[in-house]
Parts: C-alpha cells; sequence; structure tokens
C-alpha cells in the first residue's frame, strides 16, 4: 500500500479536500480575490476608509434611476420568459424520447446560439426597411415604417428572445422528475382536467419555475449586449453604467460602488430563493422542504389555494368548450398546445435563421426581402486578418478553457455526488457562485487582477477567465450523469481484483466518455461565446470572435456580419447535433 492510500485510510477528510482542492484554489485566486478586491476599492481611497463613492452613488438620482429601470426591465423580462417558456416545457417533457429530442434541439439551438448574432439579428428585423416594418406595412397596419428600435419594447423583446431558453431548459430539468400518473390519479377521483393540472401538476412544477426565474433574473441585471445595441437613452442598465466607469474613466472606486448595489440586489433574491426551496434544486437536486400552512403563513397559503381553484374553474369551463371528441387525453398529442409551443420556438429561430438569406444577398445589404446572390460577404470574412485571428483565438482559449473545466469540475462533481462530505450545500453555493455573481462584476473583477499581473490581453488569461465561469456548467453536467451511473458496476470490478485506479481507468471513465465530452462541448461552448472578460481582458490586438463581433456592431452594420452570423450558427448546430449523439450513445449504455 503506498504513503498515499495509507493516508487517505487514516485521514477520511484528505480524500475530499483533494478532489476539491484545484476548484477551490481556482476560485479563490481568480473569483474570489478579484471580486473582493474590487468592492473594497469602493470604501478605500489612498489607504483609508471613506463612503464617498457612495455618497456619490446616491447624491444623484440618475444612479438610482438606473438601477429601477435594470430590475423593471429583468422582472419583466423574467415574468414574459416563464410565461411564454412553460408551456415549451410542459409539452416536451410529456413526450417520448425520441420525439423529446426533436422538439429540444430548437430551445438548445437557440440557448447555444450567440447572444451576439441574436441580438444583430433584432437590429436586423426591428429596422426601417426589416421583416417586421415589411409585414405591418404589408398587412396594412401601417402607412410608412416605424421606429422600432432603439425602444424599451425592442429591449423586452430581445431580451426575452435572448433569454427564455435559459427558463425552458431550467423548468424542464424539474418537469421531467414529476409522475405524470398523479394528474391521471386525481383524473380518476374525480377531479377535472384543469383542476387536476392546477392543483396537482403546478405546484409539483414551481421549483422549476422558480429556479427557471432566479436564473433569468440574474443574468438580466447584468446584461449590456441587448440595451446597449436596441436601447435608448431611456434604457440603460446598470452593466452599461460599470462599463463606462472602468473604459472611459477608470474610476475603479465608484464601478466598485455600483457592483456592490448589483450584487446586494442578486444576494437578497439568491438568499430568498435558497430559503424557500434551496440552492440544491438549482443542480437537478431535490428540493430542500415542503413548506406547509402555519399560522405565519397560512393566510398566504390560502390565498395561493385560491387563485389556483380560480385558474383551475376558469380552465375545465373553457374545456367544456371543446367537443368531447376532440379533447386530447396527452399533452402530447394537443393541438391548442402544440401550435402555441410552434409559434414560441418560431420566435425563438426564426431572427438567427434570417440572417443565412441575408449572408447571400447582393444588393439589397441587410435590407429585406434579400435581392441577389453573391459570395462576396464569406470572401471579405475570409480575407480579413482581424476575423480570422479572432476566430483562431476563440478557439484556441475555449478549447484551452473547456479542458481546464472538464479537470477542475470533474471530481468536484463525485464529490458532490457520491461523497457524505459535510457542508456538501455550501461547496455546492460556492460551485454555483460564478452564476450567482453578475458577470459584469467577475469581469471588471478579473480585469483589475489580471492588469497587475500581466495577463491583461493575454490568451492565458482568457483561458483561466472563461475556466472559472465554465466550470459550474460541467459541474452540473456531471453530476446529472452521475447519478444516472450504476455503482454497482465500480463495486463488480472491484470485488473481481481491480484497484481503485484500475476501476477508474477500465471501467467508470469509459461508460462516462459520452457525458464527459457532451460537459467539454458546454464549457467549450460557453468560453467560445463569452464577451463580457473578453471585453476587458482580450486587449486591443488580442480579440476573441464576440469581442470582433461586438466592435464591428456597434461601429457599423455590414452584410460581412451577416456572413459571420450564418458561420456561428452553423457551428453551434454542429455542436449541439454531436452533444445530442454522445447523449443517446450514453443512455444506450
Amino acid at each position: 500500500m503506498t504513503a498515499l492510500a495509507l493516508a487517505l485510510q487514516r485521514r477520511p477528510w484528505l480524500r475530499p479536500a483533494l478532489l476539491a482542492a484545484p476548484l477551490v484554489l481556482l476560485f479563490l485566486v481568480l473569483l474570489v480575490y478579484p471580486v473582493g478586491q474590487l468592492l473594497l476599492l469602493s470604501v478605500y481611497s489612498d489607504g483609508a476608509f471613506t463612503l464617498a463613492k457612495y455618497r456619490q452613488l446616491f447624491a444623484s438620482s440618475v444612479y438610482v434611476d438606473v438601477m429601477l429601470i435594470t430590475l423593471k426591465i429583468s422582472l419583466w423580462t423574467t415574468l414574459l420568459s416563464v410565461v411564454a417558456g412553460y408551456p415549451v416545457a410542459y409539452l416536451i417533457s410529456s413526450l417520448s424520447k425520441d420525439r423529446k429530442a426533436k422538439w429540444l434541439f430548437w430551445v438548445l439551438l437557440s440557448f447555444w446560439t450567440s447572444f451576439l448574432v441574436r441580438a444583430f439579428a433584432w437590429i436586423v428585423m426591428l429596422g426601417r426597411n426589416g421583416v417586421v416594418n415589411q409585414l405591418l406595412t404589408a398587412a396594412g397596419i401601417q402607412d410608412a415604417p416605424s421606429n422600432l428600435l432603439y425602444s424599451l419594447g425592442a429591449v423586452l423583446v430581445a431580451m426575452v428572445h435572448a433569454l427564455m431558453p435559459l427558463a425552458v431548459l431550467t423548468m424542464l430539468s424539474v418537469m421531467e422528475n414529476i409522475d405524470r400518473n398523479l394528474p391521471r390519479a386525481a383524473l380518476t377521483l374525480g377531479a377535472r382536467p384543469g383542476t387536476a393540472f392546477w392543483r396537482v401538476y403546478f405546484p409539483l412544477s414551481m421549483p422549476g419555475v422558480a429556479a427557471g426565474a432566479i436564473m433569468v433574473f440574474v443574468t438580466a441585471v447584468g446584461f449590456f449586449i441587448v440595451p446597449a445595441l436596441l436601447g435608448g437613452r431611456k434604457e440603460i442598465m446598470v452593466a452599461q453604467l460599470i462599463i463606462d466607469q472602468v473604459q472611459q474613466t477608470m474610476n475603479w472606486g465608484f464601478a466598485g460602488s455600483i457592483s456592490v448595489l448589483l450584487l446586494l440586489v442578486v444576494l437578497a433574491v439568491f438568499a430568498l430563493y435558497d430559503k424557500v426551496l434551496g440552492l440544491s434544486s438549482m443542480a437537478g437536486g431535490a428540493e430542500r422542504r415542503t413548506r406547509s400552512p402555519s399560522a405565519h403563513d397560512g393566510m398566504l397559503y390560502r390565498l395561493g389555494e385560491h387563485v389556483l381553484g380560480a385558474l383551475g374553474t376558469v380552465s375545465d369551463k373553457l374545456l367544456a368548450l371543446v367537443p368531447r371528441g376532440r379533447r386530447e387525453p396527452q399533452p402530447g398529442d394537443s393541438l391548442p398546445l402544440r401550435a402555441i409551443v410552434l409559434m414560441v420556438l418560431l420566435f425563438l429561430s426564426v431572427p438567427a435563421l434570417l440572417m443565412i438569406p441575408l449572408s447571400f444577398a447582393g444588393n439589397s445589404g441587410l435590407n429585406w426581402p434579400p435581392r441577389g446572390f453573391t459570395l462576396q460577404h464569406y470572401q471579405d470574412m475570409l480575407a480579413s486578418p482581424l476575423w480570422m485571428q479572432a476566430g483562431l483565438r476563440s478557439l484556441l482559449v475555449g478549447l484551452g478553457a473547456a479542458v481546464l473545466a472538464l479537470l477542475v469540475g470533474t471530481p468536484v462533481a463525485f464529490l458532490l455526488v457520491r461523497s457524505q462530505m459535510r457542508a456538501k450545500s455550501l461547496l455546492l453555493a460556492f460551485v454555483l457562485s460564478p452564476i450567482i455573481i453578475p458577470r459584469m462584476i467577475i469581469a471588471v473583477g478579473m480585469f483589475y487582477f489580471f492588469a497587475r499581473v500581466g495577463l491583461v490581453g493575454t490568451s492565458l488569461g482568457l483561458m483561466i477567465g472563461h475556466t472559472v465561469i465554465a466550470v459550474p456548467y460541467v459541474v452540473m453536467t456531471m453530476m446529472a450523469v452521475l447519478r444516472n451511473y450504476d455503482t454497482r458496476l465500480d463495486l463488480a470490478a472491484q470485488s473481481l481484483g481491480a484497484r481503485p485506479w484500475q476501476t477508474l481507468r477500465y471501467v467508470t471513465l469509459p461508460i462516462l466518455a459520452a457525458g464527459l465530452f457532451s460537459s467539454f462541448l458546454f464549457a467549450f461552448a460557453t468560453s467560445f461565446d463569452e464577451l463580457t472578460i473578453a471585453l476587458f481582458a482580450s486587449g486591443g490586438l488580442s480579440a476573441t470572435l464576440p469581442k470582433q463581433f461586438w466592435d464591428e456592431v456597434t461601429l457599423q452594420l455590414s452584410p460581412v456580419i451577416a456572413a459571420v452570423s450564418t458561420c456561428l450558427f452553423v457551428f453551434v448546430t454542429i455542436l449541439i447535433t454531436c452533444a445530442e449523439r454522445l447523449r443517446r450513445k450514453s443512455a444506450e449504455r
């Protein structure tokens, strides 16, 4: 027996510590320390404690108004994303595996398509000569094109389009685990279909609704791409203020004070969520507890019961208008539900798909409908050293970040699923911290840290920075894979004389290979599409593809951008197809 094996046997706590050490060290150096430094700058100036930055923050109503605008846009985005995404998740969760994969493909395609591509698509669609104005004019609703861009409506439409797939996937992870026999049992006991749904199924899906809502809200609060490209002066959000303070005035202290305000709002929302459901539900775990009515919250509980009862009654009355022979017993066979879901999926898919014909347009440029045919835009893209170097850099950084995230995150996933260690919930919260903390705060903190250690403008800095934000997705994906892994296979190998490392090498890893590669693809896609960190840390001469895309869109609208968007769309389609095949291969094992 080796010295390491003896040490592990004598000190049971050593194995969990070794598995979690790389992730903890990475997060302490590149997340906790940089963000902490940024927040400290808001209260320290010239080595002395001061609240001057906070007095400046609240001295003018401008910054408070921007925070209120941010909250308003984020809340509306969350509400619309969850309401429109719920039927999609509900239908997909009720389908068989083969049918589910076909419908889920379009959600994943929208989810992994670049935020920049989708925002650019809405700029084209809502332009004066865009698709929406052309349709409204052709239908006789308006006589001349309207100014649809740079308004609250444009921002909300684009943000809902960007974040609804996140809500659907989060709700779907919970709905897939709901026993469909429970609503059927309610029907056999005399409940009508509408009442059975609202009183039985909907409460069981609430953890998914809450998790989807909080994920969308936190992402929306720190969003800046859509409001910067499609919003006007009245739609400025907090993240845009932080960018201005860092890039234009280098006022780190004031940027830190704005970041503290934003972080407090996010932490308050997560604290409420953790108190009600527990953070484990975000990673696919069971809810912490089921609340029962008490003297303290009995009134709220009864109000919820009355609301659900009223919704059930209204639904039953509407269903009564449908002839009995046309009522579908299964959600997947419901024509109205499928029609609603198809309209939502069209809303999610069409903007990016419209970039394909525009990328080949000859004379019409970015106007609709496209006229002519040319490959000139693709030739210009391939001939541009800026685009080619940015694409190569994004590819190399994405591959490196995905490998590092897989090496760091997989041991922690094993630890969270298979160990009985204490404070597991704290470790999970620490793993999810890059998702909890708004991306803008992480990016600015890393930029401040990289500037001090000379990593700004380097591929290494981008690689390790992207690793931090990709690790949570690797951990959550591998936790889902490990929960479905039959551990008896490992025990059988060990009973036949295999050592632990031999079991891991010849049994565990080959079976988990498809899941590991799927996690690798998710981490790679996360890094490949990352803009916020690249916006600060890439430097002027080492732009990634998203950074180059951002620079081009903010300076000019060129048909070359449509060609780049099409290439990115095709690339993401290939990634999702590979991931789906790997998922099926893993399920067959």
